[in-house]
């Protein structure tokens, strides 16, 4: 056991001290290469599609930031439209326009109607949110997930080309010093020819040049190494980064594309939603008219029962009651005081002088009634000649209810 983690900690060290070392040699090879010292492998179209890369990269993170707050933007305006729509539910109270006296089955469908319609608001933004979120978002996040690897790979590539540059370096200095050895061997030091005998000498020269051989052989083995990991890695990059490139209008097109169909079709179903809120605030204001109009005629009964038995107990006035006590018209509604002039335009219109006083009657046929029109005969006339031959029409919004 012992011996077996003495191995395991002799291999970690190993690649450790192998790590560092490949390290060492790129750092060397980069300072002599800004140096001069040293030529450096360059690939100018290559450079263009890691530029195109990283732009592409950057755009999509953007894209991505942006979507992602655009999705909580949603979120939360979702979240205030319902705060909205309880705070309407909340307010909303049948109660506020008589529910005793209303039909309590108009005031069930009112009800059920905005219920209905709060509930299909909320669908609305939840369907719009999550349509958003598979058909935008994830194809946002997948074709961003790419990158980081390609990113890496880049990266890679670069050392590769670097631990490449660096061997071809090294063996072309071996080739150089090869032929300087070669020369030396050829031409033996004069004390080394004194002290070793001529067959010992051949061996010294055998021995060197096996030597030179070998690390020959090996700087040559690993610059055929180094080459062929880093043009595998730079040939599939050259034909992987122009269609990743590419692609980016694709994705584009895609994303705005749906994003554009979803707010399409969330702003034309919520238009209806809210026509439909309008028309439920509509009938409620109806509701509330009618109950105003009905309690507006109670009073105006009760008032003129008042008058009725106020003017049944008062005695005779002589020349007096003429103006003020008088038998009413036939088909008398109420009566109306000018505030403006109008002249008649129509054999069938009635002229009126600002403080006018006129009796209005109802129609013989309703049917016959234009909306903003009434139908009248000038007191003044009625008292002197019992007689509304000389009724007309004339404009309700020119006269003011007494």
């Amino acid at each position: 056991m012992a011996e077996t983690g003495n191995t395991g900690k002799g291999v970690t060290a190993g690649k450790l001290a192998i790590t560092v070392q490949k390290r060492l040699s790129r750092a060397q090879e980069k300072v002599l290469q800004k140096l001069g010292k040293a030529d450096e492998t360059r690939d100018v179209v290559f450079e263009e599609m890691v530029t195109n890369f990283n732009k592409q990269m950057g755009e999509g993170s953007k894209l991505q930031r942006d979507m992602k707050a655009y999705m909580v933007a949603v979120k939360t305006l979702h979240e205030a439209s319902r705060r909205l729509q309880d705070c309407l539910a909340d307010m909303y109270e049948p109660e506020w326009f008589g529910k005793e006296e209303m039909n309590a089955v108009v005031e069930e469908m009112i009800e059920k109607e905005m219920d209905n319609n709060m509930e299909d608001t909320d669908t609305l933004w939840l369907d719009f949110h999550q349509n958003i979120t598979d058909n935008s978002m994830l194809s946002i996040d997948s074709y961003l997930a790419q990158f980081p690897e390609i990113k890496a790979r880049i990266a890679k590539r670069d050392r590769k080309m670097v631990d490449f540059d660096s061997a071809r370096h090294h063996f072309s200095s071996l080739q150089k010093g090869k032929k300087k050895d070669e020369a030396k061997i050829a031409k033996p030091a004069a004390l080394l020819e004194m002290a070793a005998p001529s067959w010992a000498q051949g061996l010294l020269s055998a021995h060197q040049v096996a030597q030179t051989n070998l690390s020959y052989n090996q700087a040559e083995e690993e610059l055929g190494r180094s080459q062929k990991i880093f043009e595998e890695l730079n040939v599939e990059l050259q034909d992987q980064l122009p269609v990743l490139w590419d692609s980016r209008v694709g994705v584009y097109v895609n994303t705005f594309q749906s994003l554009a169909n979803h707010q399409e079709r969330f702003h034309k179903e919520m238009s209806k939603l809210s026509q439909n809120l309008n028309d439920i605030m509509t009938k409620l204001d109806e509701q509330r008219q009618i109950k105003k109009d009905g309690a507006a005629a109670k009073a105006g009964d009760k008032s003129e029962d008042a008058n009725h038995s106020q003017a049944a107990s008062s005695p005779p006035r002589g020349s007096e009651s003429n103006s003020s006590d008088y038998k009413l018209p036939p088909g008398f509604i109420y009566k109306v005081k000018a505030v403006h002039e109008y002249a008649a335009t129509d054999g069938d219109e009635l002229e009126l002088t600002v403080g006018d006083i006129v009796l209005v009657l109802a129609f013989d046929n309703p049917d016959e009634q234009d909306d903003g029109w009434l139908l009248g005969v000038q007191e003044s006339a009625w008292i002197r000649n019992k007689d509304i031959s000389s009724k007309g029409v004339f404009p309700e919004n020119f006269t003011q209810k007494l």
